[in-house]
């Protein structure tokens, strides 16, 4: 690397805990780093994690990085925060949490979200959702699950809280607020919400109609501004500790669904990826605003003030990987990501007919059931570990096929290739899966783990030069997994077997009410 070549500081906040990395103008991941953080959880439906863990994992990592001999801290010209959205931070005017955030699982809300929007039509009240759906393309869960439920909780049942807050932000706004002192979001770092119109992208102002629906005070939620801008620079102090310059330049929050489609290489109309990281989505940029309720698919603020993005969420992704790697090691060492894989490639296609739903932490698209849970099906004496590593991997790839039907159809046209991404895409093994599962190509998005890191750098750099996204490109191009024949009609089985091992088990949680816990 030159010594004058620009990079980013970019800093991935996933669930599980923050990424950071220095990034090239093409987008080259020269050196980064992955931490994890802990979600504390409670038997009332709480699920938080400590933003100021974030913050110091961050700045330490940081240093580290910027400490490395081959490496200029003069090099360094922008910052870009991306990571997890629908969740809240409350902060006083200074950035600094007065709270623990109330992640995307919290559901504490929930009772005040269904008092507030709920009704017979699918949990909703008609009345009140049409406005929603019309205007910003989706609606506010009555699970109380994302950012309405979660201030809704704050206000009614945390005052304490509530009277040392000054702003309840996103955790890519936060983040941002802490790097820049500037209080900001956009239009896409709010999509959870959905309090914006999204019919008209160019207007920064939260819906007035929406908020007194919900009965929400604007004052509480941050100043919008337009996607890709520039916030400001650095504070002074941020700046010193970090050894940066006080014109470094922060841009604004981007969510981990616009920083994917970036780092993917994504950028035109249909253009698809596919998360494999925590959680899971499929999503490409389309030109129009539009809704699938039955399937929880909508259509959101995109790249550019023309175009949106297709969202959707399943719950448990490469998760479900993770959760069987402490479950196999119990007390003892766990085996590492590559051994798993490894181990998997041993049991043939179809993992000897073991089956897994991969429904661990319920489910939100293409059905909507927080209760729903995950299982293991079709098991035997001679059923071995490469069995049951192999069948969550291809149970995560058949529900992934459960939804991909819906979004070809919500798009109107076949999707292919589909560009892979996220911690499970490391995973040549996984990536073959998926492309015969899915019965496309699959393009492995090259470094899978750090593309929305890349993704976000990418864009910085573009507000940089005040240029278009036309103006930058991603190292998108990665290998590329084509379906068997041999394969094709196993995995096409097991795609259409999960609406019936969901029908079953649904049924199953009605006579056992207790069993989601």
């Amino acid at each position: 690397m030159r010594g004058d070549s620009e990079l980013c500081l970019s800093v991935d906040l996933g669930t599980g805990g923050p990424k950071v990395g220095l990034v090239t103008r093409d987008g080259e991941v020269l050196a980064s780093e992955v931490h994890h953080v802990t979600t504390h959880f409670c038997d009332d439906g709480a699920a938080t994690q400590d933003a100021d863990e974030w913050w110091t994992l961050i700045m330490e990592s940081t240093k580290r990085l910027l400490g490395a001999s081959n490496i200029s801290a003069s090099q360094v010209k922008a910052v870009a925060v991306t990571g997890q959205y629908a969740s809240t931070v409350p902060v006083d005017t200074n950035g600094l949490p007065t709270g623990p955030c109330l992640t995307w699982l919290d559901t504490r809300g929930g009772r005040y979200s269904r008092h507030a929007i709920g009704g017979m039509f699918q949990g909703y009240n008609a009345r009140k959702v049409l406005p929603f759906i019309r205007k910003s393309g989706g609606a506010p869960s009555p699970s109380g699950a994302d950012p309405l439920g979660q201030i809704l909780y704050l206000m009614h049942d945390r005052p304490d809280v509530m009277a040392a807050t000054r702003w309840l932000m996103e955790p890519v706004d936060y983040l941002t607020m802490r790097f820049s002192g500037v209080a900001s979001a956009t239009h896409a770092s709010r999509l959870a919400m959905w309090m914006t119109d999204n019919r008209h992208l160019s207007h920064y102002d939260y819906d007035q109609q929406l908020l007194k629906l919900v009965d929400l005070d604007v004052k509480y939620l941050p100043p919008l501004r337009p996607f890709g801008s520039i916030v400001g620079t650095l504070t002074p102090s941020v700046a010193t500790e970090l050894g940066l310059s006080r014109d470094t330049v922060v841009i604004t929050g981007i969510p981990d669904l616009h920083a994917a489609a970036l780092g993917s290489g994504g950028l035109n109309f249909f253009d698809t990826h596919l998360a494999l990281s925590t959680t899971s989505w499929i999503s490409c940029p389309i030109p129009k605003k539009k809704t699938d309720i039955s399937h929880s698919i909508a259509s959101v603020p995109g790249l550019t003030n023309d175009s949106y993005l297709v969202i959707n969420n399943q719950e448990t992704g490469a998760k479900a990987l993770e959760w069987l790697q402490g479950a196999l090691a119990g007390t003892g060492p766990s085996m590492s990501f590559e051994a798993m894989t490894t181990l998997a490639a041993t049991s043939p296609p179809g993992a000897h007919g073991v089956v897994f739903t991969p429904w661990l932490a319920g489910e939100r698209s293409p059905i909507g059931n927080k209760k729903i849970r995950a299982g293991f099906t079709n098991l035997s004496l001679t059923t071995c570990t490469a069995d049951l590593i192999r069948a969550v991997m291809e149970g995560v790839a058949a529900n992934s096929a459960w939804l991909f039907k819906y979004v070809e159809k919500f798009a109107g046209q076949p999707l292919s290739p589909i560009r892979l991404l996220g911690g499970g895409a490391q995973s040549r093994l996984w990536c073959q899966i998926y492309a015969d599962t899915l019965g496309c190509e699959v393009v492995q998005v090259p470094q899978p783990l750090l593309a929305q890191m890349r993704g976000a750098a990418l864009l910085a750099f573009a507000a940089l030069r005040e240029g278009t996204l036309g103006d930058v490109t991603a190292r998108s191009s990665g290998e590329t997994f084509h379906p068997s024949a041999d394969v094709a009609d196993l995995y096409r089985a097991r795609a259409d077997q999960l609406p019936t091992l969901y029908a079953r088990d649904k049924r199953w949680l009605v006579k056992h009410p207790n069993s989601h816990r």
